[in-house]
């Protein structure tokens, strides 16, 4: 049965990305990078994003398998730090949401100013 991906935990550790389910901790799955150095592991609301020893790889968020892979030639193998533009989708919805309660606090106000 397919996971959404906003109720995994994604983690960065060893050489692996592993995704583990938010309510029991259980791993659902494991994706293995380049090497055994440090992981930078970005997830936007759309996509997974990881980064080990100077690569990056795009995973699936819900199976873990590679969707793309740039070996960034020429950079060399230090510290990935990855940020994407994309709002995550929880903060879409707060924003929304804040965006809606201006809306209708200005309506409110003036129905109250014409009465």
């Amino acid at each position: 049965m397919p996971r959404d991906p906003q109720i995994l935990i994604y983690i960065g550790i060893k050489d692996s990305v592993v995704a583990l389910d938010e309510k029991t901790g259980a791993e659902l799955w494991r994706a293995k990078l380049r090497t055994s150095d440090y992981v930078t592991v970005s997830w936007d609301g759309e996509a997974l994003i990881a980064g080990n020893s100077g690569e990056v790889w795009r995973l699936d968020p819900v199976r873990g398998e590679v969707i793309w892979h740039n070996g960034l030639k020429g950079m060399g193998r230090g510290l990935v730090s990855i940020a994407s533009s994309r709002y995550p989708n929880s903060s879409r919805d707060v924003v929304s949401a804040a965006e809606k309660r201006r809306r209708d606090a200005a309506s409110s106000s003036a129905v109250a100013a014409t009465a």
